[in-house]
């Protein structure tokens, strides 16, 4: 029986490589789906980029919470510069976010991608899964209700693949499980299942993506991924040079040679 994987390119609007390699996929239709960080100073430049896409694209927003600077006065204030991921999650689970503020840049981010395309993103996810953590989901789930037509939301709470079993048991832990029961209760559409966890350092993508293929179940998952390209005068990037493997293969035949021996085709798979 033939599988639906749904490929998602998170980061676009990180940094202008980054944005045209995500871009170059898209048009070509690589990908199902692109994640854009709206708080990036690349924003406004690399949003234009994403016109004229396939309709078998969507464009989502990708909250960011964990790099950078903040969009909103009013959190830059007290955070001007956004904490490390792993500060934030020590704040969320102690229950010491300033959810006032926090609740006004997500709008903040919300608009600009409203600005940039005169209409709400088709989903919403978190840069590092921030969306999932404590005190920010309910801010998220609460905005997102808001939102007509109503987006989807990436659930983090069903991590599947090869390998990394503590970083996707930390993924599930930290606030994916707690996400997907709210998800479920207020009937929000999203992914059944989530792919695409690894170390950024394996240099063997295809075999990963192979893998990957054998775990999705029958009823599809979202697979995310970090393409791109790293360009002079582009910021320092950790994970360059695995952006650059996945751009490479995400582009190439052999993917889609790897698609039809597993019996799988690109569509979306959010559901209710």
């Amino acid at each position: 029986m033939t599988r639906t994987l749904s490929v998602c390119a998170d980061d676009f609007g990180l940094a202008p490589g980054i944005s045209a390699g995500i871009a170059r996929l898209a048009h070509a239709q690589r990908l199902t789906a692109v994640a854009c960080i709206t708080n990036s100073p690349h924003w406004p430049g690399a949003a234009a980029l994403l016109k004229g896409l396939p309709d078998t694209v969507d464009v989502g927003l990708h909250l960011n919470f964990s790099e950078g600077r903040p969009l909103s006065a009013r959190l830059a204030r007290r955070w001007p510069r956004l904490p490390a991921l792993a500060r934030l999650i020590v704040q969320a689970h102690l229950g010491l976010l300033p959810r006032a503020e926090v609740r006004n840049e997500v709008h903040a981010q919300l608009a600009a991608f409203n600005d940039a395309f005169g209409r709400p993103p088709r989903f919403i996810d978190g840069h590092q899964h921030v969306h999932h953590l404590p005190g920010l989901r309910r801010i998220v789930l609460d905005m997102v209700e808001h939102v007509q037509p109503l987006p989807a939301l990436r659930s983090t709470g069903r991590v599947l693949g090869p390998g990394f079993g503590l970083k996707r048991w930390l993924i599930e832990r930290s606030g994916g499980r707690a996400l997907e029961r709210e998800l479920a209760q207020r009937v929000i559409a999203r992914n059944p299942a989530l792919l695409g966890a690894y170390d950024f350092v394996d240099p063997n993508y295809q075999a990963l993506m192979r893998c990957w293929l054998a775990a999705l179940p029958a009823e599809g998952a979202l697979l995310f991924c970090h393409p791109g390209e790293h360009r002079p005068g582009d910021p320092a990037d950790a994970i360059a040079a695995a952006r650059e493997r996945e751009l490479a293969y995400l582009g190439s035949v052999a993917f889609d040679d790897d698609l039809v021996a597993a019996d799988v085709r690109l569509g979306r798979v959010w559901t209710t």
